[in-house]
């Protein structure tokens, strides 16, 4: 019988789960039974690329954002009781999981309750420094805390060289467990025509992720060019509409994505690590807003504006003539994602 490992990714957008995808499929090559465990729209969607897997829910962060970024700490510390709330239910939740699914191994990634002393836990992040402003220090040791925990720290990207997470991935003094896996893509490069002009894909957690939905289409009125835009909300049905010059998707799976991002010639988006994994990946331009108030994102959306990698500006200032900017930039360059699986999996 196959090992069964367990892997729960954080529901916060749809970062998380879709770049345990790849994951997911090297489990399954390399002989294990993956077990999904989360909740929201993350395990919605991973219900959809696997619906052959076990699905399990996990209790709810049930994280919100603010509506305007300058209240985002405050909302987010906020939150903080209800979060432990959520990690101390985690914990119960995986000892259960363990017993009654035979769990053998655990792949968490960034839900700091999933661990366990009785199977080997690995837990992924790009953000050993956790940047919150001048609570940096704070925020960043309490989450060293949880990693700690772990027998391993996966982190998708390069140790050493050009890489795509910055100081956020790298530390100056790493502690034992970490291993820099490189960047993690659900996607491939396609020699295929391009048939968009521009491709909008959003994300993230709400109100933002609708905020952002409402400005960019009210900035389309003024975009003649043929556009595909994927608003990013998991429903139980695909929509399509077409509108003059755009085409909506409600979501789009990992095989229409893929194709969507090689068919188009520019992406507007958030500054989110997955998104900026595929895009290097795929060797793409792209067009940064920030989610506000996100220090991870705004971090991001600068190194690469700094690096002449991609534009970006702040979400209350964006207007579609910006996207002209996109062409003053190189955009980023490919990175080679073949992650050693069978080396990684020994842990188990």
């Amino acid at each position: 019988m196959p090992k069964r490992i367990l892997i729960a990714p954080l529901n916060w957008g749809l970062g998380h789960a879709t770049r345990c995808i790849p994951i997911i499929k090297a489990l399954e090559k390399n002989n294990f039974e993956p077990i999904i465990a989360s909740d929201g729209v993350a395990l919605d969607l991973l219900k959809k690329e696997f619906p052959h897997l076990t699905h399990i829910l996990l209790p709810s962060y049930n994280i919100k954002y603010a509506e305007k970024g300058k209240n985002f700490k405050l909302k987010l510390f906020s939150q903080v009781p209800n979060i432990i709330k959520a990690i101390n239910q985690e914990k119960r939740a995986t000892k259960e999981i363990i017993e009654t699914y035979h769990i053998e191994g655990i792949i968490s990634d960034n839900r700091l309750g999933i661990h366990s002393k009785k199977v080997p836990s690995v837990f992924i992040t790009h953000q050993l420094n956790v940047l919150t402003g001048n609570t940096t220090w704070i925020t960043t040791k309490l989450h060293h805390y949880f990693v700690k925990k772990f027998n391993e720290c996966w982190v998708p990207d390069k140790e050493k060289g050009p890489n795509l997470s910055g100081e956020l991935g790298h530390l100056e003094e790493p502690f034992k467990n970490i291993k820099y896996i490189g960047p993690l893509s659900r996607l491939y490069k396609k020699n295929i025509p391009i048939k968009y002009e521009l491709m909008i894909i959003l994300s993230g957690p709400e109100p933002q992720r609708t905020l952002l939905e409402k400005k960019i289409i009210d900035e389309l009125k003024f975009y003649k060019k043929k556009t595909l835009f994927i608003k990013g909300v998991v429903e139980n049905q695909q929509t399509v509409v077409e509108k003059n010059n755009i085409t909506f998707y409600n979501f789009m799976n990992s095989e229409q994505i893929e194709t969507a991002y090689n068919e188009s010639e520019k992406i507007l988006c958030r500054s989110g690590y997955t998104t900026i994994m595929d895009l290097a990946q795929l060797s793409k331009k792209a067009f940064f807003i920030p989610t506000p108030g996100q220090y991870e994102q705004e971090y991001l959306a600068k190194k690469f504006k700094k690096e002449g990698i991609a534009p970006s500006c702040k979400q209350e200032k964006f207007d579609i003539s910006k996207l002209s900017n996109i062409d003053l930039y190189r955009g980023f360059n490919h990175y080679n994602t073949d992650v050693s699986w069978k080396k990684l999996f020994s842990l188990f």
